[in-house]
């Protein structure tokens, strides 16, 4: 995986950007003019499936999965489309669109296996940009519709599934920069600092309180324990001293460990992190669950939403270790 490093200081993110812009994302196809207007440019964009995209020029109508919408928005690039979790049955913003305004924007589906074409077509997409995990090539695009959607638009896949927190959100990074991003905008340069400072909030919570913290996702008949490597901003929480529960026996895809409601309490843990996306159980579905009510964490209180599909820009990176540092900062060893 292509990446920036994102431990820089503030003139080593802006020199990270000029060598986005002139390491071939964006590639020129003609000389500037005498009077020093741009030149039109050629766009190129290599995956994290190998596969590159050439266009005349740089895309200017773009459709993307929610979270990676809401990603390049926090760079300053707006998408015409979206589709995944974007709207609440309320019509709220879903936690997966982040800061991103969902008010006018085109949404070609809003659950696993939607995906209107017609709508996707309506919006004359230049490009379809998702996430890519091991097994999902396009996050959200349904497979029987790829075809018709690779009719209508080039694709591009960013890997989430592999790498650090750090080179993941230096893969949003890239592809903001290569669809117009300023990383040297005041607001992309605040939020690097804020995502520093995040990761050494964090660090020096895990210093002073060592507890041991569980992620968990809550289904009617499953209850399942998270399984550490495959979340990145759990990793590198990790990484800076928090210490969670080791998922023993994780699922074929390698994300959870399943368990039975009767051994919900397989593992001890002084805080649970509790899957908020659309579609899991939430405190106030959980509540008729005895073995949940009995979890100690439950019964302490010690019980934190939590976003196993953080927002991967800087922005995004901080708010979900602050998260973690907010856990960790307001809760008690149990045992």
């Amino acid at each position: 995986m292509s990446s920036i490093p994102l431990h820089l200081n503030r003139r080593g993110l802006l020199a990270a950007g000029g060598a986005l812009a002139s390491g071939g994302l964006l590639a020129a196809c003609g000389d500037g003019t005498e009077d020093g207007e741009t030149a039109d440019l050629a766009w190129s964009f290599t995956d994290d499936r190998d596969q590159t995209v050439d266009l005349d020029s740089q895309p200017q109508s773009i459709v993307a999965f929610t979270g990676l919408a809401a990603a390049l928005y926090d760079y300053g690039v707006t998408v015409d489309g979206v589709f995944g979790p974007t709207v609440t049955a309320d019509g709220s913003p879903d936690i997966q669109a982040g800061r991103m305004p969902v008010d006018g924007l085109t949404i070609i589906g809003n659950a696993w296996g939607e995906f209107d074409i017609e709508k996707f077509a309506s919006v004359a997409p230049e490009i379809l940009v998702s996430h890519f995990y091991a097994g999902f090539p396009l996050w959200f695009v349904p497979e029987e519709r790829t075809e018709e959607v690779e009719q209508l638009a080039p694709t591009i896949g960013i890997e989430v599934s592999n790498g650090t927190l750090d080179e993941v959100i230096g893969r949003h990074t890239e592809i903001a920069v290569a669809l117009g991003a300023d990383i040297e905008s005041q607001e992309v340069v605040e939020a690097q600092d804020r995502y520093e400072a995040a990761g050494q909030a964090l660090q020096e919570a895990a210093a002073q309180r060592p507890l041991k913290v569980m992620p968990v996702n809550a289904y009617p008949e499953v209850f399942y324990v998270g399984y550490l490597p495959k979340f990145t901003d759990l990793s590198m929480a990790a990484e800076l001293g928090v210490q969670f529960v080791e998922a023993e026996e994780p699922n074929e895809d390698g994300y959870w460990e399943e368990l039975s409601w009767e051994n919900a309490d397989k593992y001890e843990a002084d805080v649970i992190l509790l899957d908020a996306r659309a579609g899991n159980l939430q405190p106030e579905d959980l509540t008729e669950f005895p073995t949940w009510n009995a979890l100690p964490a439950v019964k302490a209180g010690q019980v934190y939403s939590w976003n196993p599909e953080p927002i991967y820009s800087h922005l995004g990176g901080a708010e979900a270790l602050e998260i973690l540092t907010e856990a960790v900062t307001n809760s008690e060893p149990l045992s």
